[in-house]
């Protein structure tokens, strides 16, 4: 195989399903449905998620899910669950009415952080695996509860980048690191707290095969444009992962070596 890594021909699987993008995109906030439709499209997102507790799933009033491209596949989410029970329910009644197995798993623990309740998290994937849902898990930046999550069926573990909406970045890029070395076969998907597209680029140099955003997008002063930024900064992030980075030195090492120069 050529030795030049080339991003647009990989491809990223997910419980057999498999996508080109590595970007995944919500629907949240934004400030109308066509300014939700342009930013899907400039994202290049194949995948979009739906908070289940704030949309009719009956279609009894327009929502956007009447807006959604055809082509994307819905990742519908448990957004607003405080209880291990809560969540069950959420993802049961998302899987009857999207007919999707698919389930981002959130468990809130904290009105003020929205940080997740780890406990309650692992509590709802357990059941939720054995009922044959593909689960993606949101929760702390934790090794150990990542290895938990997916000893017990996890697809994927998706990790927060910073708080829900926060734009603050990748704020411990130690433990993401850890996660991609320590789980080398494991889909890692870093979710919330990207602000801009150099935090998404961040979250993909650390090896993060995907990367979940809604409000830096939603809430830039274009969406379509950060959209279309988000698109090439997953791209660059993912390149130069694969290439891998030059080792960080304390002192300077010249461009040009001595060895060799003409005197």
């Amino acid at each position: 195989m050529s030795t030049t890594l080339q991003t647009s021909s990989e491809t990223f699987q997910l419980a057999g399903r498999v996508f080109t993008s590595r970007l995944i995109v919500g629907t949240g906030k934004y400030r109308s449905f066509e300014e939700m439709k342009a930013a899907h499209i400039a994202s290049g997102a194949e995948m979009v998620t739906v908070a289940v507790r704030r949309v009719p799933l009956d279609r009894s009033s327009e929502s956007f899910l009447d807006h959604l491209a055809p082509n994307l596949t819905i990742l519908p989410n448990t957004a607003g669950c405080y209880t291990a029970q809560e969540a069950i329910r959420t993802a049961r009644l998302a899987r009857e009415a999207l007919q999707t197995d698919l389930i981002k798993l959130e468990v809130i623990g904290d009105q003020v952080t929205l940080f997740p309740d780890n406990e309650q998290t692992l509590e709802a994937a357990r059941v939720l695996v054995r009922e044959g849902f593909t689960v993606l898990p949101y929760f702390t930046d934790d090794l150990i509860m990542a290895k938990k999550l997916l000893d017990v069926g996890c697809t994927a573990v998706m990790p927060l980048a910073a708080p829900i909406g926060s734009g603050l970045g990748v704020q411990n890029p130690a433990n993401l690191a850890i996660m991609r070395e320590q789980l080398p076969d494991a889909t890692i998907i870093v979710d919330a707290g990207v602000g801009t597209a150099s935090d998404a680029a961040v979250a993909m140099e650390l090896g993060a095969d995907a990367v979940l955003m809604n409000t830096a997008i939603a809430e830039a002063r274009n969406a379509e444009q950060m959209a279309r930024a988000m698109r090439l900064a997953i791209e660059a992030g993912r390149l130069a992962y694969l290439a891998g980075r030059m080792p960080k030195r304390l002192y300077a090492s010249a461009s040009s070596p001595l060895t060799g120069i003409v005197r």
